[in-house]
């Protein structure tokens, strides 16, 4: 959720920010006049309480005589305060759906406009040439048998497949040299859950505009996370942290869930959008005025791990109708795909500002001492869809793949060969 204060101080700045994003400005007056109302309720409830408890030192004091007038009346403020104290939870409610209903605020420099709306900041390493008719992942994997794609169907349906042999030997590779990575930048390696409770799918933003992404079971009211982010961001919900020493850096090993929703005819081609995948994520708790600087400091982890596997990348600058509503700013970094002559995003990094950190009430410890509500950002070291960029950009002319020195030790061979 943003910040009141600076929606009280600056509601031009976010009715600017919902336009940029698509969204209705006008939630932001809504906002606005239930936080109006929120305050007004509090004042009325709070006042009523203190005359009705001075009430009972009057009472207290009262002769016999005077006492039946005044507890009768003692009874009426009673019934006021009770209806006043209704009055404060309907307001509360309303509020708290107002504040949920706007996006975090874009950061200044983020590109307004949708999805093509992107602004290409760098592009790092030239499309490969190849002297012969390159072949898709789906049919180098189904070659090399890296993945089997009918099986993963019969056992599980569309957008459901097996990675076998070195296939899969290539998948942990890669999310080990990450995992490796992350611990050489201090990051904290994490195993987390991987299903999850409403509240904490709720604090990471999860539940607005993106929930029909996401995969619910109903009898146990739980939710299969998309992204580690969702555990690593609840990991220290309700709870002050000790930020002194620099950010608490986390990097989540899971496997991801997402429905797809909207996507059908879109991908449906091999792996690169599918149901379930693996991650390692990226995920940081720092003091707000820190967090522009660490974004930087992930892209800049992400595009290590991008030279590492030798392909062909740009950085983008994502448009504020793109960013999810969570983030405030997020930079892509796509990699090329030879067969579809076009950028294919590899990984995501988000600046989150205080927005989960304040759904999730994670807070730090000023140099005062004063509780402060931090910020969070997450960021993508690996992924299966990883295998994509790997396969077409490092296929040779007899049909085999090299694979990038870096993983060669995970894999256990410098070609694949059918």
């Amino acid at each position: 959720m943003i910040d009141l204060r600076f929606l009280r101080e600056n509601p031009e700045a976010v009715r600017a920010s919902q336009r940029a994003r698509g969204e209705d400005p006008a939630l932001v007056d809504a906002l606005l006049e239930a936080d109006a109302a929120r305050r007004a309720a509090v004042a009325t409830a709070d006042s009523l309480r203190a005359e009705h408890k001075a009430m009972g030192k009057v009472i207290g004091k009262a002769s016999k005589e005077e006492r039946p007038a005044l507890l009768a009346a003692a009874t009426d403020m009673s019934a006021k305060v009770k209806e006043a104290e209704h009055a404060q939870s309907a307001a509360d409610a309303d509020l708290d759906a107002a504040h949920r209903a706007i996006s975090n605020v874009v950061q200044e420099g983020a590109p307004a406009g949708g999805e093509d709306d992107y602004v290409v900041l760098e592009t790092v390493g030239t499309p490969p040439q190849f002297d012969f008719e390159p072949k898709d992942h789906l049919e180098l994997g189904e070659s090399l048998g890296l993945l089997d794609m009918e099986r993963g169907a019969k056992v599980s349906g569309s957008r459901f497949y097996f990675l076998t042999g070195h296939g899969a030997l290539l998948q942990l590779g890669l999310l080990q040299l990450a995992a490796q990575r992350a611990v050489a930048n201090g990051f904290t390696m994490m195993i987390p859950p991987v299903l999850v409770r409403p509240e904490i799918m709720a604090g990471t933003g999860f539940l607005g505009q993106h929930s029909d992404e996401v995969y619910h079971l109903a009898d146990d009211d739980l939710y299969l996370v998309g992204t580690s982010e969702v555990p690593l961001a609840g990991f220290h919900a309700d709870e002050i942290l000790d930020l002194s020493a620099g950010p608490k850096r986390y990097a989540g090993w899971s496997s991801c869930f997402r429905r797809e929703a909207g996507s059908y005819g879109k991908d449906t081609r091999g792996i690169i959008r599918v149901h379930q995948f693996d991650k390692v994520e990226m995920f940081v708790y720092t003091t707000p005025d820190q967090a522009a600087e660490e974004h930087q400091r992930l892209l800049a982890w992400e595009r290590e791990m991008l030279a590492a596997i030798d392909v062909p990348y740009r950085v983008i600058d994502v448009a504020a109708g793109d960013l999810g509503s969570s983030a405030a700013r997020k930079f892509d970094c796509e990699a090329w795909v030879p067969t579809q002559q076009t950028y294919r995003e590899l990984t995501s990094t988000s600046n989150c500002t205080t927005f989960q950190a304040r759904r999730l009430s994670v807070r730090y410890r000023d140099e005062n001492g004063k509780a402060q509500i931090a910020a969070t950002l997450n960021g993508t070291l690996a992924t299966t869809r990883w295998i994509v960029a790997i396969l077409e950009n490092h296929q040779q002319a007899d049909g085999s793949v090299r694979v990038p020195e870096a993983l060669v030790p995970f894999v256990g061979t410098d070609v694949l060969t059918p």
